[in-house]
């Protein structure tokens, strides 16, 4: 059916092609009496797809692929949406009266009613057909009504609640959270109608938000069986067998370095100072590909997931327990087989030399960004004095409890790691330099606070705050970037298969429209349509660096730039000024780091000589792997921010009447966002601005009253009561105070 439908739609094309019937149609394309019955029905069901469509004599052209578009539809809780066209910044608006009854994040097609006048004027359209529904499974709230109930889903964009009859309650009560079977539609002003097929518990109970979340985006909690098994036969005595023809890196002192929580270690790293002022730079990333054979139950399950997603206290790894904990996981003191970037970089950040190499280490000691953190403050604190720490300075208490800030357990830290203290005073040098060098080079430092969520032992949030980071962080950050760098450079002169880390530069209109916004706080992101570089961008952070308006600036930015993704096609990285960049660093957790470490050791291990046939199935995978893995990262991040969102609600609900200061982060035709200094933000709506009328300024992002001449703008500071905040539906609102 497809071969018949490319035919029909190439001969179209074809610019020869004038109207015609369908037996002039089924004539030049030699089409059989006995198969005319078939053509006819092709010619029908590309008439129905608004593919082609028929005039009044009859005769069959090419649709105007202007005018009728396929989209994901976005829908508004009031009732109208927005169509997301891929590969177009824009979106078609749609009215509530052309919204054919779909539903938020089904694929439509769409006939365009109005073309885009201006800049600050979007397309309008109208939906004409569901080619495909987005969900057939809804999560939402059971209210019971005696002789009926409805669901109301957790997501309010959904468009509609659902109905359901008494005989499909199944097991609900009312306000259980319950997963739902969407038997009918909405259509003709009816809502969609129902049937629970599974409750997951009452709204209040511990861990049924969660649980919710990994129900409504159908995400595989649990492995298959077969899939564990096959991990489950990989032993930690047979590494012993499996090390011939590595580099055996065992006796140098290399260590791994995350946060407290972190199981799955998937990168250690070591520093030297050469003879000649340079520094050699190893990082050793696990060989997760010798386990993950290609093809086999592993691989499938991984290629399905994509990624390990985090949801604060608990993850969906992408591989099973048995693997990503264990046997690939750089655990302290245990043989591992790792794929290791070995760098020569000068003092001015440059990576003069390079290899790659198979290789088994065994991890010198495991060590938190916290405990660095410890470490490299005491080393520079004592960095005058004559003498290092002995062990009479660490048995008297007082004085090494006043060195480092009075914490017992820095004390025990600090003598066992006192052998090291050379080691990771030389990887903060060699940090310090790439930084250095990557700001000169133009990258990004868009300095976003990340949430920090502390739960009780029941999964509930007791506080919400900024996320602190220590240099410790920077130093295992660019490492990961140089090797990630390393990595792609090295294999895109190969002209290898492989998947690249893509962040393409900001169309030129975002920039305009953030310029604007920028004029009023005496900035610019300078350069013209044909040159815009990263540069620009990072000059105006700098700028910003420590002043009021920092945070709300670094967010427009990041607004403004494009969202980075997989490809098979090297494009370069805009974010950190980088020609060349790939994820290399976490085959434990992302599929493409997985990928390109089995394209690397296929070239490792056929010294770099390989046939045709294996190139283009390599070439054939990494775009087919790219795109699953962008579509898969898109749903993880959304998760993982859905995750953080309903536990900033669920902190804020007893919260309620209370007082905070915070700054507002942005200005939108219903009220002002306004975010306080734990990261939790909230909405206040017009009417709890005061009593006024506000008058809103697109251009300028500000609210002005009528009356008083009262101006909010992004960046100022107000003071703001909590009026509401739900869990379910992650929304908080404040009021002025």
């Amino acid at each position: 059916m497809e071969d018949k439908e490319k035919l029909i739609l190439d001969f179209m094309a074809e610019e020869s092609y004038v109207p015609m019937k369908a037996k002039e149609i089924a004539s030049i394309l030699c089409v059989p009496k006995t198969e005319y019955q078939s053509f006819s029905e092709v010619l029908k069901k590309l008439e129905e797809n608004y593919k082609i469509q028929k005039n009044r004599k009859s005769k069959y052209s090419l649709v105007d692929s202007n005018r009728y578009i396929t989209g994901l539809f976005r829908a508004n809780e009031k009732g109208f949406g927005f169509i997301k066209i891929e590969g177009r910044d824009d979106e078609i608006y749609i009215s509530k009266n052309h919204t054919k009854n779909a539903l938020n994040g089904d694929t439509v097609l769409i006939e365009i009613l109005e073309s885009e006048k201006d800049s600050s004027h979007s397309a309008e359209g109208r939906i004409i057909k569901i080619l495909t529904r987005d969900k057939d499974t809804v999560v939402g709230v059971f209210i019971n009504s005696k002789n009926y109930g409805f669901v109301v889903p957790d997501d309010r964009k959904l468009g509609t609640d659902i109905f359901i009859s008494k005989k499909n309650f199944g097991k609900a009560r009312n306000d259980s959270k319950v997963l739902v079977k969407i038997l009918k539609y909405p259509e003709n002003g009816k809502n969609a109608e129902g049937k629970v097929i599974e409750v997951l518990g009452n709204i209040n109970e511990a861990g049924v938000d969660m649980l919710s979340l990994i129900k409504d985006y159908k995400l595989p909690y649990e492995f298959p069986e077969t899939v564990v098994e096959e991990a489950k036969k990989y032993k930690e005595e047979d590494i012993k067998n499996d090390i011939k023809g590595r580099l055996d890196l065992r006796e140098e002192e290399i260590f791994t370095i995350d946060g407290e929580d972190a199981k799955d270690l998937d990168d250690a790293v070591n520093v030297k100072k050469l003879e000649n002022g340079n520094y050699e730079l190893g990082v050793h990333i696990a060989d997760v590909s010798y386990y993950v054979l290609e093809g086999s139950k592993l691989d499938k399950e991984a290629i399905i997931r994509g990624t390990s997603i985090y949801m604060l206290d608990r993850v969906i790894p992408m591989l099973p327990r048995e693997l990503s904990n264990g046997i690939c996981s750089l655990n302290q003191k245990k043989d591992r087989l790792t794929l290791s970037v070995i760098m020569e970089i000068n003092n001015e950040g440059q990576v003069v030399s390079s290899e790659i190499k198979k290789s088994v280490i065994n991890v010198t000691r495991r060590m938190s960004y916290n405990e660095i953190a410890t470490i490299l403050k005491y080393i520079n604190n004592n960095k005058d004095e004559e003498e290092n720490i002995n062990d009479e300075k660490i048995e008297n208490a007082s004085v090494a409890k006043q060195k480092i800030n009075e914490l017992e357990k820095d004390l025990k830290l600090l003598k066992e790691c006192k052998p090291y203290f050379e080691h990771f005073k030389q990887m903060e040098e060699l940090a310090k330099i790439l930084k250095q060098r990557r700001e000169k080079q133009g990258s990004l430092n868009l300095d976003i606070p990340e949430t920090k969520i502390v739960l009780d032992k029941d999964g509930f949030a007791i506080d919400v705050k900024k996320y602190e980071l220590t240099f410790a962080n920077e130093i295992i950050e660019q490492f990961m970037l140089t090797a990630n760098e390393t990595v792609a450079e090295t294999f895109y002169w190969l002209e290898a298969p492989f998947i690249y880390r893509v962040h393409e530069e900001p169309d030129e209109d975002k920039v305009l429209e953030l310029n604007k916004f920028l004029y009023n706080f005496g900035y610019k992101i300078k350069g013209n349509k044909d040159n815009i570089h990263p540069k620009a961008f990072a000059e105006v952070l700098e700028d910003i660096k420590g002043k009021e308006e920092e945070r709300v600036i670094s967010t427009l930015i990041l607004r403004t730039l494009k969202v980075a993704r997989y490809e098979s096609e090297n494009k370069g990285h805009f974010g950190i000024a980088s020609k060349y960049y790939c994820h290399f660093t976490s085959p434990i957790r992302r599929y493409p780091d997985l990928f390109i470490h089995r394209v690397i050791s296929k070239y490792l291990s056929n010294n770099y000589n390989i046939n045709e046939e294996i190139l283009a199935k390599y070439n054939e995978q990494s775009v087919n792997y790219a795109n699953q893995s962008s579509e898969r990262e898109k749903v993880a991040q959304k998760v993982e921010r859905d995750s953080i969102d309903i536990k900033k609600a669920e902190f804020m609900q007893d919260k309620i009447g209370e007082e905070f200061e915070g700054i507002v982060s942005s200005i939108t035709s219903f009220g002002m966002f306004v975010e306080l200094e734990s990261t939790v933000e909230g909405l206040i709506r017009f009417e709890h601005l005061g009593d006024e009328y506000f008058i809103y300024d697109e251009n300028r992002k500000t609210l002005t009253g009528e009356k008083t001449k009262t101006t909010y703008k992004i960046g100022d500071k107000v003071k703001i009561r909590v009026i509401h905040a739900d869990k379910i539906t992650r929304q908080i609102d404040f009021e002025i105070a």
